[in-house]
């Protein structure tokens, strides 16, 4: 991922396969390059959800070939929660399942969306949506795409 991608973007919404690849160390080239994005964006424009943080812990204790325990993965969640973390409620489940059908996206995915709008993000950095589409302002990053 090259710094011009992120070049004249506000707020940047992280996807939780680009935090987990952060503690990933059986990918290291994908290690590198989510720790590499979130050091060009810098932490005042990074925002997560608090979906994200959710399947952050689940996928870094039970899914990793090498997991984290319980404790690194806790320490983990209080550094990424100093972060922008949206809540997620009602409103923003309602705005998830029309951004759903509309958009043609599982609900966790499209609420990641919707909390990256709500959040006022214009970039978000995923490998799990096609790159390059618009979401009514918010623009899919793929930060592993060659």
């Amino acid at each position: 991922m090259t710094a011009e991608l992120l070049a004249g973007s506000g707020r940047v919404f992280i996807d939780t396969n680009v935090l987990v690849y952060i503690y990933d160390n059986d990918e290291p080239h994908k290690q590198q390059v989510a720790s590499r994005a979130l050091a060009e964006v810098g932490a005042e424009r990074v925002v997560l959800s608090a979906q994200v943080l959710n399947e952050f812990v689940v996928t870094v204790t039970r899914k990793l070939a090498r997991p984290l325990d319980d404790a690194r993965a806790r320490e983990a969640v209080e550094v990424l929660g100093q972060l922008e973390v949206v809540p997620v409620d009602a409103a923003l489940v309602a705005a998830g399942v029309v951004r759903s059908q509309r958009s043609q996206l599982a609900l966790w995915d499209a609420l990641v969306v919707e909390a990256a709008r709500r959040a006022g993000c214009t970039v978000l950095l995923t490998e799990d949506l096609h790159a390059g589409t618009d979401f009514d302002g918010v623009r899919v990053v793929n930060p592993f795409a060659r």
